[in-house]
């Protein structure tokens, strides 16, 4: 009789330590686990099912506004403080952690137009329809009565945006012309203009904050440097750009939501041609705001909706979207890139989640390396045609979804008449231009 015996060192599986991991034994040849493959994708197909499952970003509505919300400023020190400014002149400041009115007041006699915070966060700046610019306090006590404004500046024109800058005292507002002011002054200190025409957008960089960038009803993007007497560059659009943000980690880049449905993401350095276009939206894009760690943005359109771009992705990520949503007027993502907090023409602050399918809240190691491992298998099997379709499919508005249909067949006609007029033209006569390069009219310096 013959008796085989396993003989193993003890060196080779014991730990020397308690805190020393457990040795495992594994052997990675491939004909020992020939299923390895199979195994990976079911894993992968049920991890992008659960993912579907439980995407369910809608957190809570914040109710209290007695008009549309028309604007909206986040504080800079504290991630749970918003303001947000109605088109009857009254200002909520909400705490999103408690879900309640921290301060409520009427700051002006008609339409709040924006609002921003000081960089230390304990002034609020408004601007509206009656031509003043007033300064208020974000702390006050229980036992003050009527909220006043601490400073009051009565401008000649009416004032349609404001901006702060990241680090002084100085803030840019936006009307007939952009003017840069010092909240310790009454009068501007410079005043830039280029053109006649109205501006309705101001924004300046976060990066380089000497740059400023703005949206002029002309239909043109400008941009201003406070070092210059005069602005820098201009770029006309085909239509009308509402909104302009910067993106926080790259110095020279900035998106534009237009009222062709698309956004627009530009270098400074050269306007002619759009970096990227981002397509989707089946109406007006009316604001965008990007994500702190710069590689996302969130905008909001007329289409009711909310959608998630990244930043050099043609399509998006994410829809958002409610029976009770209608149009969006603002957006802006949480400074901590876990929250979008969007304001809709029905009186309503709603607060989302980034990531539609994430957990908030304890998660335990076990879990967290099951989520990992999962997310993992995803990405490898992310061009698997099944796998593809359900990380992809959203369901939509039925009116979206007759838009989309009804844009794409025209698209594809107007791409089929381009094509054919090409192929029976003389050789050179006819060039196909790309839709982003459509959209810009003319660069000045």
């Amino acid at each position: 009789m013959k008796v085989k015996v396993i003989c193993r060192n003890p060196d080779h599986y014991l730990r020397e330590t308690k805190n020393d991991l457990h040795k495992m034994q594994r052997n990675y040849d491939p004909d020992l686990h020939p299923l390895e493959a199979p195994r990976e994708y079911k894993q992968a197909l049920n991890a992008v099912k659960l993912e579907r499952v439980f995407a369910k970003p809608f957190l809570c509505s914040l109710d209290g506004h007695r008009d549309g919300v028309c604007c909206m400023a986040k504080h800079p020190e504290r991630l749970s403080i918003v303001a947000s400014g109605a088109y009857n002149g009254e200002v909520i400041v909400w705490n999103l952690a408690s879900r309640k009115q921290e301060v409520r007041m009427v700051a002006h006699e008609r339409t709040v137009k924006g609002m921003t915070f000081e960089p230390s966060g304990e002034h609020l700046i408004t601007c509206g329809d009656d031509k003043t610019i007033k300064i208020w306090k974000t702390e006050r006590d229980d036992d003050e009565g009527e909220i006043l404004p601490s400073n009051t500046i009565i401008c000649k024109n009416s004032i349609n945006s404001i901006t702060h800058h990241r680090e002084d005292k100085t803030f840019v507002t936006a009307g007939e012309a952009v003017e840069l002011w010092d909240s310790t002054r009454d009068e501007p200190l410079r005043t830039f203009q280029w053109g006649v025409d109205p501006i309705h957008c101001v924004q300046f960089n976060q990066v380089q904050t000497n740059l400023i960038g703005a949206c002029s009803s002309d239909r043109s993007i400008m941009i201003y440097d406070m070092r210059n007497a005069g602005p820098v560059r201009k770029v006309t659009m085909s239509l009308k750009a509402n909104k302009i943000c910067w993106n926080p980690m790259e110095a020279f880049h900035f998106t534009a939501a237009s009222e062709d449905f698309n956004l627009y993401t530009f270098d400074c350095r050269n306007l002619s041609i759009p970096l990227t276009m981002h397509v989707g939206h089946t109406s007006a894009v009316i604001d965008v705001d990007y994500c702190p760690t710069g590689m996302e943005f969130v905008s909001g359109s007329y289409d009711k909706t909310i959608r998630i771009f990244e930043s050099s992705k043609i399509t998006s990520r994410e829809i958002y979207h409610t029976k009770r949503m209608q149009r969006l007027t603002c957006v802006a993502y949480t400074y901590d890139s876990r929250y979008i907090i969007s304001g809709s023409d029905e009186m309503n602050l709603r607060l989302w989640k980034a990531i539609a399918w994430q957990k908030h809240g304890v998660v335990k190691p076990r879990e967290r390396a099951a989520m990992q491992y999962g997310d993992t298998l995803k990405e490898k099997f992310a061009t698997h045609p099944q796998i593809k379709r359900i990380s992809k499919h959203r369901q939509v508005p039925q009116h979206v979804y007759n838009a989309s249909r009804e844009h794409r067949i025209i698209h594809q006609k107007m791409k089929r008449k381009e094509y054919n007029r090409k192929a029976h033209s003389k050789k050179g006569t006819v060039e196909i231009v790309p839709a982003k390069l459509k959209s810009v009219i003319k660069e000045d310096e």
